[in-house]
């Protein structure tokens, strides 16, 4: 480790990383859903040109990481009270924190025939 970081290189770093890189991505999809839901007031039809390009393959798998994001922020959120306010959480924070990226991963193997099932039926066919 280099003499001056603050980089400590453990579980409880990385967790803060990406903690705070997800939740700089969710606030990124709310500024532009924000922007492209009031294009609907400017032009309906540029509006409905927008929503159709949120059909593509590529998009989908854009919401499959929007969804991953989310879903990481909220379960690392409620690590992190738990750390916060629970006596026994400073001591069992990185048990806390692999169940959480073990749960976020369950859930997320779960997420991709939803998600994407339909981008995949679009890019190989039925």
């Amino acid at each position: 480790m280099p003499a001056g970081t603050l980089y400590r290189g453990r579980e409880g770093m990385w967790s803060w990383v990406a903690h705070r890189v997800t939740g700089v991505l969710i606030f990124f999809f709310l500024f532009v859903h924000v922007l492209d839901t009031a294009l609907v007031r400017v032009s309906p039809e540029a509006y409905d040109e927008v929503v159709a390009t949120y059909k593509t393959p590529i998009v989908a798998l854009l919401e499959y990481g929007l969804v991953a994001a989310v879903l990481f922020h909220a379960l690392n959120g409620l690590r992190i009270i738990a750390v916060d306010f629970w006596a026994k959480g400073p001591r069992l924070q990185k048990q806390m924190l692999w169940t959480v990226v073990g749960i976020w991963t369950v859930l997320m193997v779960g997420a991709l025939y939803p998600l994407l099932g339909h981008a995949v039926r679009d890019v190989f066919g039925s």
